[in-house]
């Protein structure tokens, strides 16, 4: 009988012990949530020093993943298996984030700095009056060339990709509203066109382009471009940036029909466990200071109007980077078009790739 009364009283002292063990640890998790923000972003798309500026001044520890599509970005979020409290998307997929409830809110009163976003940035139709996001850095889709390799074209059209000299020297990329977009540009549309009979003279025009084409891929083909291996690609500025930064013969321009104006955002998604350290990180990035060493490490163009005082003048004054009006008149913000409208675009996409084969 002494035996079954110690063994009750054993299990009591234990379950006690790990009651008190389990309460610690929630209140350690707790503790973690409000002393660390998970920041999920662009791969190299952030001075790491400012990481550690912001731990420093806040105290708060910052966890750091990378992701290599919006798309994906969006899945691993609806999914919910990790608590990201920062995301970076484009500005389509703020507005699909949204009409999904992915994203919470930004309080305004807790991020005095959006004073220093030039107003151009905000308010755009992708996200009305800014309510879940604000914008990171921006800029333009156009052609990368190295004149040295090349017969004197100059690429003020997208036309001149199809200057029959170019076969095997164009360099797309691996991206189904980019290429699809460029060939609707080229032949005056819109590139956020949802009409069908349009779409199918924009695929038929970019199968004719395929004579000329090296290669559809991703990032490599900054390395190509720079080891003068490919003479012209069509790319993003911030990456024609990098290209021109190993390779000074290399030249961006964005032909005169129009292209993409983008733009990747600070959002904070509905996930967030940290929402007071989510704003605490995007009032930190648009201090002027940050935002300027940010731009200069990361090579695209910011859209924080204080900081540009602090940055290199040449840079600043690039239009090739820092488009005037007149040039951004010309440019569209994608619109989210839906999924299913998506589908079509990425099957257009699909049979221009096929017929490479």
């Amino acid at each position: 009988m002494k035996d079954l009364i110690r063994g009750v009283i054993l299990i009591v002292i234990i379950s006690f012990v790990l009651m008190v063990i389990n309460s610690k640890l929630g209140e350690g998790g707790s503790r973690s949530s409000k002393d660390s923000i998970t920041v999920y972003n662009w791969g190299e798309y952030i001075d790491p020093d400012l990481l550690k500026q912001f731990e420093q001044e806040t105290g708060i520890k910052v966890i750091y993943e990378t992701f290599d599509s919006n798309e994906g970005m969006m899945g691993k979020i609806e999914q919910g298996g990790t608590s990201y409290d920062i995301s970076m998307p484009s500005e389509y997929m703020v507005e699909m984030m949204a009409e999904k409830d992915l994203l919470l809110p930004i309080d305004y009163d807790k991020v005095p700095n959006i004073q220093n976003i030039d107003p151009y940035f905000l308010d755009l139709p992708f996200d009305p009056k800014n309510k879940y996001s604000i914008p990171y850095f921006w800029g333009t889709l156009g052609i990368a060339f190295n004149p040295t390799l090349l017969e004197g074209q100059t690429f003020e059209s997208w036309d001149s990709l199809w200057d029959p000299s170019l076969k095997g020297r164009v360099v797309l990329v691996d991206s189904a509203r980019e290429t699809i977009g460029m060939g609707l540009n080229s032949l005056g549309y819109s590139l956020n066109s949802t009409d069908l009979r349009e779409l199918r003279q924009a695929t038929d025009k970019l199968n004719t382009l395929i004579p000329n084409v090296k290669a559809v891929i991703g990032d490599e083909v900054t390395q190509l471009m720079v080891n003068n291996e490919a003479a012209i690609s069509l790319t993003w500025s911030g990456q024609a940036a990098d290209m021109m930064y190993e390779n000074e013969d290399i030249d961006y321009i964005v032909p005169e029909e129009g292209s993409n104006l983008w733009f990747d955002n600070m959002v904070i998604p509905r996930t967030a466990k940290n929402i007071d350290g989510a704003h605490a990180f995007i009032n930190f990035m648009l201090d002027a200071e940050v935002a300027a060493q940010n731009a200069d490490y990361v090579g695209y163009s910011t859209p924080n109007e204080a900081a540009l005082t602090l940055m290199d003048p040449e840079v600043i004054e690039d239009e090739r980077f820092y488009p005037d009006e007149e040039t951004r008149s010309h440019l569209e913000v994608y619109k989210n078009l839906g999924l299913e409208m998506l589908g079509i675009y990425n099957e257009l996409f699909l049979e221009v790739k096929m017929n490479m084969n």
